[in-house]
């Protein structure tokens, strides 16, 4: 079965509150998980050119065809996590151009909305599995 890897900023914690809920929802066992700050997240954003250090974007990685970011990052994870959460893929009918900015913004306040972890998470044991270092 194929894998997706979902790619997020370890310490944030709307992030890792997210990364949660997935891990909840995730039935048909789709998803692992990688902190940008990580050896694997660190590597992925040298090999393409993007920033190792300005963490503004979940990224879901589809190995060998394609990486998406920010709205389209989300909006894709949701389709796979199928109904209800699928009914989001309605907004990719909107261009990123208009639904990023949204992101963005959502992006920038992260920290002093949601706060921040002073390191990456650690995963439970039971879904130490689903993270790539």
């Amino acid at each position: 079965m194929k894998k997706y890897i979902i790619l997020f900023d370890g310490v944030c914690n709307l992030c890792n509150s997210t990364i949660q809920f997935i891990i909840k929802r995730d039935k048909k066992n789709l998803f692992k998980f990688s902190s940008l700050q990580s050896e694997f997240g660190q590597n992925f954003l040298k090999d393409r050119n993007l920033s190792t250090k300005d963490f503004n974007s979940i990224i879901l990685y589809e190995p060998g065809i394609a990486y998406y970011t920010k709205s389209t990052a989300v909006i894709k994870v949701a389709q796979k996590l199928g109904f209800p959460y699928n009914l989001l893929s309605v907004f990719l009918i909107l261009p990123a151009l208009i639904r990023n900015p949204i992101y963005s913004y959502l992006a920038r306040n992260r920290y002093s909305w949601f706060g921040k972890k002073e390191s990456c998470m650690v995963p439970t044991p039971e879904n130490i599995k689903k993270f790539i270092q």
